[in-house]
């Protein structure tokens, strides 16, 4: 069958059986090339997608998902997310929706021939190799991800949608006397034609080169100035603290604070998948309700938590438009485009530029919002840097951070992770600092 076909075969039968149902089609396309000593090493590209099914049979919710477009494989789904409902405890329906339209969010963005992105991978390799101070380019390389989305339902909803996205990224050594560091970076954009190799490797170069020489950092409490890629990495944390899902199962720190303040006057949190040049901007969410900016933190007090129909339903609050599930799970909470909103009103005086932290998966709780992470940075002294350091590492707790940031810069930068978050350089009062 045709996925036009597939649709309307399922929620015909659907009805037939007297289900609700929901049917989420995503299709997801990635190409990586990667060069090393000025050669083409690695060429790949996959491809993966299948249709999910939400149902509700008797009041309950069952889910299944297949890979083929067959009715042989659409009645075996269909009958399968009935079964799963029947033995489920679990409570639900699919929201009502309407018409949502088709939408083209990549254009012509990954559009250029194969060869120009085998020259752009080989260009950021090359660029790399002609610092003097690199001794070794493990890896430069380009990758595109395209994904595209269709959503039905027996309730209404009807749409579908392209996104995509491009990227350089490279991984290299650098030495300077007896120092040595490892760089790897990755410079996303949604159009191939926006990247620039050489540019891009310079930028990745002066990143890996201002942490040569780095000094050990006596122990201490400093005034912090979190670059944007260290603060990023700390929003994926404490976007696991936002997520309705977790308020629901008690895994939130923010359970029972809507309206009250948990950051100072500087911190404005937003989540829009309508940004125009969104890394993951999107029309509609896993259960087709409209995109929308959501102001989740505003200058300190805490608004929403992000939600799904089922977790707003649970919570007594309103649905904000972050359902996500791929086609094989279950309904889930998920931000797209979470960033920090800039202030301009930064100065650097004295402290530690923290630029990346390191093992953050295994030294911050998502659930305490704890976090003792080893870091990389550069000491600053009367308002410049003066050397950088190592060999230290941050603790604290995320909430009092964010009730401790004194000022924000207008540097705001992307960084993707398990969604896109952005920040601009942030100033924290005081942090601990364990090092020499």
């Amino acid at each position: 069958m045709t996925l036009e076909e597939a649709k309307g075969y399922v929620l015909w039968r659907a009805r037939e059986m007297g289900l609700q149902a929901e049917l989420l089609f995503v299709e997801n396309r990635e190409l990586s090339l990667r060069a090393q000593g000025g050669r083409l090493e690695e060429l790949k590209e996959a491809r993966q997608g299948g249709v999910g099914l939400r149902v509700v049979a008797e009041g309950r919710v069952g889910y299944a998902y297949t890979e083929e477009l067959s009715q042989e494989a659409l009645d075996w789904a269909l009958e399968e997310a009935r079964e799963n409902a029947l033995l489920s405890a679990k409570e639900g329906a699919i929201p009502p929706g309407r018409p949502l339209g088709n939408h083209d969010l990549l254009g012509e963005g990954l559009s250029a021939p194969l060869e120009a992105k085998r020259q752009a991978a080989l260009g950021l390799e090359k660029a790399l190799r002609e610092d003097p101070r690199v001794r070794a380019v493990l890896m430069g390389g380009y990758m595109e991800r395209e994904v595209r989305v269709a959503l039905e339902s027996t309730q209404g909803a009807q749409g579908a949608y392209r996104a995509g996205l491009a990227g350089l990224m490279g991984s290299f050594v650098m030495q300077e006397g007896e120092s040595l560091k490892q760089g790897w970076d990755f410079r996303p954009s949604k159009e191939f034609h926006a990247l620039e190799p050489g540019r891009t490797a310079l930028e990745f170069l002066e990143k890996t080169a201002r942490l040569l020489g780095a000094r050990p950092l006596r122990t201490g409490r400093y005034r912090a100035y979190l670059e944007p890629k260290a603060m990023a990495s700390l929003l994926m944390v404490f976007a696991q603290a936002l997520s309705g899902k977790a308020a629901l199962e008690g895994k939130s720190r923010l359970l029972g604070r809507l309206g009250e303040r948990i950051g100072s006057e500087f911190v404005t949190l937003i989540d829009d998948p309508t940004l125009e040049k969104g890394l993951l901007s999107r029309p509609f969410d896993a259960e087709g309700t409209p995109a929308k900016p959501t102001v989740v933190v505003e200058k300190g007090i805490f608004r929403t938590f992000l939600h799904n129909s089922e977790t707003a339903r649970a919570l007594g609050q309103a649905n904000t438009g972050h359902a996500q599930r791929s086609y094989k799970g279950t309904l889930g909470v998920a931000p797209s485009n979470l960033y920090l909103a800039p202030v301009g009103n930064l100065k650097l005086t004295e402290g530690v530029v923290i630029t990346e932290f390191m093992g953050l998966h295994a030294g911050a709780n998502p659930v305490s919002l704890d976090f003792s992470l080893q870091a990389l940075g550069l000491w600053v002294e009367e308002g410049e840097v003066r050397y950088p350091v190592e060999n230290f590492a941050v603790s604290g707790n995320l909430l009092e951070l964010l009730q401790t940031v004194e000022a924000m810069g207008d540097d705001l930068d992307w960084v993707l992770l398990d969604a896109a978050y952005g920040s601009p350089t942030v100033a924290v009062a005081e942090l601990s600092f364990a090092g020499a």
